[in-house]
């Protein structure tokens, strides 16, 4: 038997397949985004390496990478704002290391939740050292050949709702 265009067969399968797709459309629309809080929140994934030569300027430098997620989908600064939305604390001097301000996502749909990577490029700074010992920050030493950097990362939204703070594993920061 042929299945030709004017058959009835023809007719039943094409029907099939039109209830097939729209039962597809049908289930995959029934999938419901993540429910995340509008507070964002925030993990600490990787460093791109896990030591980085002490240094002033821009002599060495690694890669942060943060997981994110904002139920009200409004992270990011739009156009030329200026408003800082990722900052970071040397837990050595508990002073701010970093600010950056993050690109700006366009809110879409009714389910505004994103979620996503942040991958930040940390340029090099200089090693401290204990105060009796008289020698200056950025010095080279031989007496304290490394010092541990830890950081404390969060990020806030434009109705800035803070996030979690979370502290990063040390980085080794080579003095001499």
């Amino acid at each position: 038997m042929q299945i030709t265009p004017n058959s009835e067969l023809w007719t039943h399968h094409r029907m099939r397949n039109v209830f097939l797709f729209f039962a597809g459309l049908f289930v995959a629309s029934c999938v419901r985004p993540p429910e995340y809080s509008d507070v964002p929140t925030l993990e600490f994934r990787s460093f791109s390496k896990d030591t980085m030569r002490q240094g002033v300027f821009s002599e060495d430098s690694v890669f942060l990478v943060l997981y994110f997620t904002d139920g009200d989908g409004d992270f990011g600064t739009p156009g030329q704002g200026t408003q800082k939305n990722i900052f970071i604390k040397d837990k050595r001097t508990n002073q701010t290391f970093r600010e950056f301000k993050a690109p700006f996502v366009p809110v879409e749909g009714t389910g505004n939740g994103i979620s996503g990577t942040i991958s930040i490029k940390l340029f090099s700074t200089c090693c401290i050292y204990p105060e009796p010992s008289g020698i200056f920050p950025c010095e080279v030493s031989d007496e304290f050949p490394y010092n541990d950097l830890a950081l404390e990362v969060f990020i806030t939204d434009r109705a800035e709702n803070k996030s979690n703070t979370i502290t990063t594993p040390a980085l080794r920061l080579q003095c001499n």
